[in-house]
Formats: C-alpha cells, structure tokens, sequence
C-alpha cells in the first residue's frame, strides 16, 4: 500500500437543507488522500483524529451544545430520568468471595456513583466494615476501581484505579489489617489484571508509555513486569516481552500454590501462546504452547498437574490435563471432553463447573478433579447463571441467576449435595410477573438459523405499533446471553420491547460460529442483524416507524453498518463507542490486535475492498435521509477513539437529508464505559430513550 498525504485546509458549511430547528456546526475540511493499491479515498476530518488539538475540542463543545440543546427541548426529559433513578434506586450486591481472615463482597445502597467494598471478618454473621469506598476518591465519580488483588495470605492488596473512565490504571498497594497505603502508586497499568507472587510483590503488564497522546497513540508492545514492594517502579524487572517479537497482550499468573507463574501471549483477539515459569527453581521460560491459532489457559494445578481449557482440536473447547513432565498437546488427556456445546469452566471446592451455552442459556455441570460427572445443577429456571468459582478447601459456594425480566438473585451454593438457597435478593420497583421473554429462530439472508430473545410486557398488542431496541454486538467471540439491566426495564416500563439477537461473530456456538462473522464473512453479522428487524416487523412486534437499533463498540461498529446499508429499516439508529473508520482502526492503540476479526486494509487488496465496502464513515452517501441518528462516545475513550465518532457525525451532517436529527452526544471524563458514575449513566439513558422515543412520535409517556 501507498500512503499520499495532502493537507489544503478548506472551510465550508454543509449545502444541504438543515434539519428543521438544528443548526449543526460547521466542520472543517481538508484535503488528504490515501492510496490503498491503487485507489485513491479521501479522508476530509481526519484532523479530528487529534484529541490534543484545540480544534478537536472546540469542535466537541460546538456539537454537544446543539446536541444538549436538542435533547433539552424533548418535553419528557426529565420524567425519565426520573423514572429511571426511581427503579435504579435499590440495594444491589455481588456474591461474597474469601481472602485471608475476611469475607468480601461489593454493594451499592442505590444511587451511589460507585460501589462500595464490604468485608466481614471470619463468617458472613460477624459485623461489617466499610473496606473501601471508592466514592471517595473523586467528588464527581469519575475516578472508579476497576480492581482488587490479595496477596495469597490476604494480607496485602493492590487495588487498581481508572480515572475519566481510561484504560491506562493505576495501582496501589495497602495492608489490609491496618488499610494503610505502603510503598508508591504504580502507573502507566493497561490491559493487565495483578498477580501477587507470595507477600513480596506482584506481576502486572503494561505497554511503553506513548509519546504523544496517552488516548490514541498506537501501541504494539505489551510487556509483564515484575515488582519488588518498597521498590522505585522504574526498577520493575521485565519478565517476558523483550523478545523480538512483539506481542500487544500479555498476562500473567502465579499458580495458587505460589509455584508456577503462567504466561499468556497473543497479538489478535482470538488465539494465544501459553508459557510458564517454575518459581520453584527461577527457571527460564518453559512453552506449553506456542501455537497462537489456539485458545488455551491453566485453570489449576495439583502439584505438578496442569488442567487447562483449550480449544485445540476442540471447536467447542474442552479441559485436559498433563504434568510437568508431558507438556506435548499429544500427551493432553481429556477431563471434560469437548461437546456439541460450547462451554467455560471455572474451580471451586475441590470441584469444576463446566457453564454450557444451550441456544444462549446456562446449563452447569459439576465434575471432579478426575473428570466424573457429580451431578447437573438444575438452576432456578432458564437465563444465565454465572459464579460457582472459590479457594479448593471453600465448604460454600455463591453463583447468581437472571434473565432479561428477573433481576440477579445471590445464591449459597453446597458442592457436596448440589442444594442451594437464596443468600441475597433485591428489592426493587421492577414486578417481573408483567413481563416475559420469547426466544425465537429466524432465518438469515443465506439461510443460516439465527435465535432471538423478544422480553415485553405480557400483555402488549402485536400491532406493528411498539417501540422497539434491537441490540446486537456480533464479534469477538463474545455471546450475548440473557441478562437483567435497570435500563432495559425501563424501557420495557415504557411499553417498549426489547429484542437480542445472537448473530455469528458472536461466541453462542462456538468458534465456527465465530469465524462466520470475521474478516471476509463479516457481511453474515449484519445480514444477521437486518434478518431480525425484518422478522419483528414481519411479526408485527413493531414496523420501521417504531423501531431502534442500539449496539456499543463492535456493536457501534454494526449499527453504522446496518443503518448505511438499509437507512430506510429504521427510525432511529444508537452507534455508541463504535469501529465506525474501518480502514484506520489499527492505526490507534492497540487496535491493531482487532485484525482476526476485521482484517486490515493493508494486508490485501481483497481485504481492503471488502472493509471498503462496508466501512461506516466511508459508506455514508450524498443525499440520503438516513434515520434520526444519537451517536455517543466519551472524550477519554481510548480503546475505540472518539475519532471515530467524530467523523462519522461529520459525515452524516454533511451529506444527510430530510429533517430527522443527526447528533453526537460526546460525555466528558468518560471513556469506554467502564466505571462511569452512575448520575453520568442515568443522564445518558434518559436522553437516549427521550431521543429514540421523541423521534417515534410519542407525545408523552405514563
């Protein structure tokens, strides 16, 4: 690929009629041109990639002004917002996990911007303590914990932090007897969980620190590094990283018996090479695998037995395990041997828990450590169940239960007869009786069967007439499963029905299903996803007058997809955090490491026409009355940039007609998602709902 840059500044103010009452601001052009083998393709707002320059910002507050202007104007603004802090007000808890002499567990009282960490000393029946609050690291919220890391006694912890919502962390270590803070505050953390390696320190994992913007720099070199307590991190030794070849993902973690330390390296999304280090003898890297086609990591040891979850001739992934001394796949005997489902599996009392995907909901299986079924563990009914993890000798364990009507019951869970019984239950303003979920198969463009959960009101009429979300995401081998939200009751409240397809690209069947939605079979994703707008207009859940569709990040990346392809479908299209510049999406952080999904547009020429052809920011045509867009995105985003969200809403304001509105909400002192404050939240759902519902031509609401 030939890369030509021309830079001639031109202003101009869009041609097109303005949409009835909004002004958009007026973007800046330049002339810059790329050639990808042969082919010229312009890029006018690629200045707004600079999240450094004065330009960038001021454009941001110009579009947020119109944005905030428009949204201010919807006359039931604030009864949602209202109704949504009225339902999000109760006492939400997580299941409690054993460090040390303590039982830990998190809880929001309701409304509170972050959770608070609890801890009980000996049993769940002793008083409790306020352990951390990290409402109190910031006034506004927006500094959020993303962490909590024991030492093996659970005398020490490394507790991680985000600040404006940023993938980059810092940590800080403190006695948890005394919660005194010991040593300095590590920084420049990204992508990386810690791992303590007995009480004299840790490993964590980070890339070198960018040279211009920490936001969108590209980085390519993710390193772990060794730290020694009460020592300068700059003195941080390198364990693995170093080599020739760069990885852009690397973990590391010690064994629970502190005698292993297991590596993991990839550069895609998808596969990874697995090493290890006997902390026994310091011994030098030892390969396990170093195939990175494949999936596999250590979930235990006994001794010198390593059982590891792999998908190495295993589609649908299996447990094996092997030693020492055998560490040749070869030589890998199955304990929980692959099956038509896929599954994930976790450890706990001396057990493992296999949680099979069945057409998107749970099914656990208990087995021990020589790969006999215990027993099925027949869960409160159908949805999602995650948990079932602890320490081998944990005499109780705690797994929880939803689905997109019911919220998250806690329950106490006994591996030795499989009862269990409710620990902890909300209490909320939400009556799941009203509601009820419908999974449905529909068939795609090229005849693939593709299911769907539809969750309503009971009682609502198949008029053609309700206002509709389909949500969707689609990659990355992430499956969609059902799952409760104080959000998406609301908008069920409201009347409103909410539909999630488990379209390819996702995880629900496995890697097959996976691989169907990458690089060239990507188009399947977003066939997949107009198949299901047109089977709920098809089956009178609603018609494209009534209908939205909502993704974030891959998601965003599907919706500005979908809505470029087939504008008329929809009333109204949500992008948030989207991959919306398909032909520049590596060039940013560690983006690259996205290619095993999408392919990159230097990597061929084939491969460039196909992103070419369905690249957002490049498919948005002169003239065309795309749907009432709300494109959101946070200003301190650096996973997918908000460079991608500018130039998208440039695009649409330029070349969009009718009177439908094309806005960018852009949050400030947010980034991806993760940790922003709850009052940030239910801002933002509150004008996403006014938008979508505002622009279905509802009046008001009850």
């Amino acid at each position: 690929m030939k890369n030509n840059l021309i830079f001639l500044i031109v202003l101009f103010a869009s041609c097109n009629t303005p949409t009835k009452n909004i002004n958009y601001p007026i973007t800046k052009k330049e002339v810059v041109v790329d050639t990808y083998f042969g082919t010229d393709i312009e890029d006018p707002y690629r200045w707004l990639e600079d999240d450094l320059s004065i330009e960038t910002s001021n454009w941001v507050d110009s579009q947020n002004e119109v944005t905030f202007n428009y949204l201010k104007s919807i006359p039931y603004r604030d009864k949602l917002k209202g109704k949504l802090t009225s339902i999000w007000n109760y006492e939400k808890q997580t299941s409690p996990f054993a460090r040390g002499e303590y039982i830990y567990y998190y809880r929001n009282d309701g409304l509170q911007n972050q959770y608070v960490v609890y801890r009980k000393k000996d049993n769940l029946n002793s008083s409790e303590e306020v352990f951390l609050d990290p409402n109190k690291f910031s006034e506004d919220g927006t500094i959020s914990l993303t962490g909590l890391y024991f030492s093996e006694d659970g005398k020490l912890i490394s507790y991680t932090i985000s600040e404006g919502g940023s993938d980059w962390r810092k940590a800080i270590v403190m006695d948890t007897e005394t919660k005194q803070i010991i040593g300095d505050t590590l920084t420049n953390i990204k992508f990386s969980g810690i791992s303590w390696s007995g009480n004299k320190g840790f490993y964590y994992s980070s890339y070198d620190k960018p040279e211009g913007s920490e936001l969108s720099e590209y980085t390519d070199r993710h390193k772990l590094y060794y730290h020694e307590l009460n020592t300068d991190q700059k003195s941080d030794k390198t364990v693995f990283g170093d080599q020739r070849e760069k990885y852009r993902y690397v973990s590391g973690n010690v064994s629970d018996d502190n005698n292993f330390l297991f590596i993991s390296a990839s550069n895609l999304t998808d596969g990874n090479e697995l090493y290890m280090i006997d902390l026994r003898k310091n011994s030098n890297i030892i390969t396990i695998s170093d195939d990175p086609s494949t999936d596999d990591y250590v979930v235990d040891n006994v001794d010198d037995t390593f059982y590891i979850f792999t998908n190495y001739n295993a589609p649908n992934k299996r447990l094996v395990k092997t030693t020492l001394n055998n560490l040749n796949r070869e030589n890998w005997q199955d304990v929980i041997p692959e099956s038509e489902n896929v599954f994930s599996v976790s450890s706990g009392s001396g057990y493992f828990f296999a949680r099979y995907l069945v057409d998107a909901f749970s099914q656990v299986y208990q087995y021990n450590y020589s790969g006999d079924l215990v027993r099925k563990v027949e869960l409160p009914g159908i949805g999602t169940s995650s948990g079932f993890y602890g320490e081998r000798d944990q005499e109780e364990l705690y797994f929880s239960f939803s689905n997109y009507y019911t919220p998250g019951n806690l329950y106490s869970f006994n591996p030795t007869n499989g009862e269990y019984n409710i620990y902890w239950k909300p209490e909320i303003k939400f009556n799941s009786d009203l509601y009820t979920s419908k999974q449905v198969f529909y068939e795609s463009k090229d005849g693939t069967k593709v299911p769907m959960i539809i969750t309503h009101k009971k009682d609502i009429v198949l008029n053609g007439k309700n206002p509709t979300i389909l949500y969707g995401y689609g990659g990355f081998n992430i499956s969609r499963t059902p799952g409760f939200s104080v959000t998406n009751a609301v908008w069920m409240d409201l009347g409103g029905v909410y539909a999630v397809p488990n379209i390819r690209g996702g995880g629900e069947y496995g890697k097959e299903w996976h691989n169907s939605g990458t690089k060239l079979n990507k188009q399947n994703v977003f066939d997949d996803f107009i198949a299901a707008a047109e089977y709920l207009i098809s089956s009178n859940y609603t018609s494209s007058d009534y209908l939205a569709l909502r993704g974030g990040s891959n998601g965003g990346l599907l919706v500005g997809a979908v809505m470029t392809q087939r504008p008329e479908l929809m009333k109204v299209a949500l992008p948030a955090v989207g991959v919306l510049d398909m032909l520049r999406y590596h060039k940013f952080t560690s983006g690259a490491g996205w290619a095993f999904d999408y392919g990159t547009s230097e990597e061929s020429e084939e491969m460039f026409k196909y992103l070419l052809g369905y690249s957002p920011v490049h498919n948005v045509k002169q003239n065309i009355e795309y749907p009432a867009t709300m494109i959101t995105t946070g200003d301190h985003d650096d996973r997918v940039v908000p460079a991608h969200s500018f130039k998208f809403a440039a695009n649409l304001q330029d070349k969009h007609v009718g009177e439908d509105p094309v806005l960018i909400r852009i949050e400030k002192e947010a980034g991806h998602g993760s940790g922003t404050p709850l009052a940030k939240v239910i801002d933002q759902y509150a004008d996403i709902y006014g938008f979508t519902l505002f622009n279905m031509g509802v009046k008001k609401i009850k």
